[in-house]
């Protein structure tokens, strides 16, 4: 118990200029009921920082992308969005979307922070029970959420290609049949800058370029293949249980079946995640978490 309490944390949240409220209900809720964590980083795009600095607080501060990635790739406006979005170029990589880079970012805050986990938490999410960040830990291993045999199951063709990239840069031949996505999941940061260390020595290429060099990538399942297939699983431990009850796709929720949705949150469940793509008002979520 001693050592556990010793360990420290960081949560790290990616995030963009429309999910701002959504980000401050994130925080409100992380300074209500999370603890056990030293900091809570939130990584957005330059042009979003100065929007952003108004949820920095004496535990939170608001970091760069420029400060994280390489000064080589770098965003501009999407004609092809009528300028309305971004697209980060490079002669290095593929043309990258903003969920693409978001990855890039979670990955890249390891080099630059000095916390011993990293607990990643999407700026959709919201707490709802006390979570201690020092729960993650038994002794001295990490808990690294996994699904077993996960990818051997029907309508997963995304996730597999995803594991099957992430064993190409990680010079790995087996087939992957695991499952590591999730939302509130936590990384060692020693082995994130490992794992780094392990795509330039495969790929011959920057880690960034070697990602990037094809857009279907998960950062999830290249930390969790390198986890459990390069380290052997040393410094982890497994679970499958997540923390997270996630409503990914469906109509927007009305008041009564969001509080279904929230009733049906099994007992070691501590956050709900509200897509921000199926339009349930922020304002609305708030209101009905308080209540």
């Amino acid at each position: 118990m001693h050592d556990v309490l010793r360990r420290t944390n960081a949560i790290v949240t990616a995030s963009y200029k429309p999910d701002l409220e959504r980000c401050r209900l994130l925080c409100e809720t992380v300074d209500r009921y999370v603890t056990g964590h030293s900091h809570h980083y939130i990584l957005v795009a330059s042009e979003d920082v100065a929007l952003f600095r108004q949820l920095e607080g004496p535990q939170r501060t608001v970091v760069d992308e420029h400060d994280l990635l390489p000064s080589w790739l770098r965003s501009f406006p999407d004609p092809l969005s009528r300028f309305r979005k971004r697209v980060w170029l490079s002669v290095r990589t593929m043309p990258l979307r903003g969920w693409h880079v978001q990855q890039l970012r979670r990955i890249a805050i390891a080099h630059h922070v000095g916390e011993e986990a990293l607990v990643y938490c999407d700026s959709d999410v919201a707490f709802l029970r006390p979570f201690d960040c020092r729960s993650l830990w038994d002794g001295g291993d990490l808990r690294l959420f996994r699904r077993d045999g996960a990818l051997a199951d029907e309508g997963l063709d995304d996730q597999r290609l995803w594991a099957s990239n992430a064993g190409k840069i990680l010079g790995l031949s087996a087939q992957p049949r695991n499952d590591y996505i999730a939302t509130v999941i936590a990384w060692r940061r020693d082995a994130a800058v490992t794992m780094c260390q392990r795509i330039e020595q495969v790929t011959g290429r920057h880690w960034v370029a070697g990602i990037a060099s094809n857009r279907h990538f998960s950062e999830c399942m290249i930390y969790g293949r390198y986890a459990d297939e390069v380290l052997e699983g040393q410094g982890h431990f497994h679970a499958s249980n997540e923390l997270c009850r996630v409503y990914w796709t469906g109509p927007a929720l009305s008041d009564e079946t969001f509080r279904e949705f929230v009733a049906a949150m099994s007992p070691d469940q501590v956050a709900i995640g509200m897509q921000s793509f199926i339009g349930t008002d922020v304002g609305r979520i708030r209101r009905l978490i308080e209540a």
